[in-house]
């Protein structure tokens, strides 16, 4: 075996063994889907649906990309919404070593809703990053959606558990 595939060959073990022992030291993390019961105030009427929802994080630089997932719709329109016409955001609870929100946002919806189905929320997502260290908490908080010049507030009512639980570690190791 040449030097430089020897070399090439030692570089790419030292790469896997090193992504392996990243991957060994990842912070602990626990997730549940949580039904949420959200009470909506729209421009027709309050209405209400239970959806499952799911929070993931995956770590970015200081800090953690997370992803609002909805299992099923929270409203449905009188009307047909056209393919992009429906813009959904929401915001995230922090809790547990760390308080605050983070705000998420979400594309538009891909392909039209017809009249009278639930709306189905697109993938939300934000960066958290953690200002104490510690066991963080992440809970469903308000759901707003934006269609056809309307908005429709969506607020959990039944005080949902967390659906994510991390260790997390400040940027600069600040404690809790």
């Amino acid at each position: 075996m040449s030097h430089r595939k020897r070399t090439t060959a030692l570089a790419l073990a030292s790469a896997l063994a090193g992504s392996a022992a990243v991957l060994t030291l990842a912070p602990s993390a626990h997730a549940d889907v949580v039904d949420v019961a959200y009470n909506c105030a729209t421009p027709i009427g309050d209405k209400s649906a239970v959806s499952p929802i799911d929070i993931k994080a995956v770590k970015a630089g200081d800090g953690y990309k997370l992803t609002m997932s909805f299992q099923k719709g929270v409203s449905s329109s009188p009307i047909e919404l056209g393919k992009g016409a429906m813009s959904p955001s929401a915001v995230i609870l922090v809790g547990g070593a760390d308080k605050g929100s983070v705000p998420v946002s979400g594309p538009p919806n891909p392909e039209a809703v017809p009249a009278d189905t639930p709306i189905k929320i697109t993938d939300l997502s934000g960066t958290y990053t953690p200002k104490k260290s510690g066991k963080v908490t992440f809970t469903a908080g308000v759901l707003t959606i934006k269609a056809m010049g309307t908005t429709t507030t969506c607020t959990p009512g039944n005080s949902p558990k967390p659906s994510l639980e991390l260790d997390v570690t400040a940027p600069g190791g600040a404690a809790a």
